[in-house]
């Protein structure tokens, strides 16, 4: 998938335990992700301010925007962002706890307060805004679907019949069952289970965010995005529990305020240009001042 082409595509339509200390958590074992835990009241801005770190929930298995590389440290696009945040709240980018979610637990994690933030490539749709708070976007990105050179899947319409491997939880799984009941889905709780079970031959293709599927595909030979945007263009954004106002709020404004130094653009830079080379072109992806 060339710059030009993505350009063309993307541009169709808008239609879990704490470590401290820029540290990384996984969520608890035991309960299934969808499970629904009791709410719990969001911490303030000014009890986060005075707890002196912030909690926020990101992937630890999606390369490259949360994961945890060799050396066992959490990085990413969302990461990197999640870092900023700190270093602006309390002058130190250390002062952040990132805390690992699943696709499906995301909402859950900020209902029952065990983090303040998502920065887990939270897709915006309507469902969710009923949930959750968004603040403003600072991504962009649409569909894609992933699959074997040696059987390629190039249309939807050869899906008919067929195992895809989506991820509880996703935009993918929304999007599948509502508009493809002939696709079989086979679901799984994280996104590295969904790719080991892609190699292993357990589906015919896989579906998520097609920015993330092209990283895969980039690092993984035999494996090609053979559809590069399905289904609208929609937005990745923070997300706070609902009502957390002055936090939604705060967050509203660091994101106006780091588009004078084109921040995500830089952050694009180090955490995914690495990946994409040349394949993307950033303006595709990266949204600054909130403004698509």
């Amino acid at each position: 998938m060339k710059k030009g082409l993505l350009s063309a595509l993307l541009g169709i339509t808008m239609a879990a335990g704490i470590l401290a200390g820029c540290s990384q958590a996984k969520a608890p074992a035991g309960a299934p992700a969808q499970e629904a835990s009791p709410s719990a009241k969001a911490r303030s801005l000014d009890e986060i301010k005075k707890a002196g770190t912030i909690r926020i929930g990101v992937f630890s298995d999606k390369n490259p925007f949360g994961y945890v590389d060799s050396n066992g440290k959490i990085q990413g696009y969302d990461v990197y962002f999640g870092k900023r945040i700190a270093k602006d709240l309390f002058g130190s980018e250390d002062k952040v706890e990132f805390v690992y979610v699943e696709a499906a637990s995301r909402v859950e994690y900020l209902k029952s307060a065990k983090v303040d933030v998502i920065l887990a490539n939270f897709t915006v749709t309507d469902e969710r805004k009923e949930q959750v708070d968004f603040a403003l976007p600072y991504m962009k990105v649409a569909l894609g679907v992933v699959s074997p050179d040696k059987a390629l899947i190039s249309d939807v319409s050869q899906l008919k019949d067929k195992t895809l491997i989506v991820v509880k939880g996703t935009t993918a799984e929304t999007y599948f069952s509502q508009n493809h009941p002939e696709v079989k889905l086979l679901k799984f709780d994280e996104y590295q289970e969904a790719y080991d079970a892609l190699a292993d031959g357990r589906g015919d293709a896989f579906s998520t965010d097609n920015t993330e599927v092209l990283a895969w595909a980039i690092q993984n030979k035999g494996f090609t995005v053979g559809i590069e945007s399905i289904g609208n263009l929609d937005t990745i954004a923070p997300a706070v529990q609902k009502g957390n106002t002055e936090l939604l709020e705060w967050l509203n404004g660091e994101i106006k305020s780091l588009a004078g130094e084109q921040f995500f653009h830089q952050d694009y830079k180090e955490t995914l240009e690495p990946v994409y080379g040349d394949e993307i072109d950033p303006e595709n992806l990266v949204v600054e001042g909130g403004q698509v």
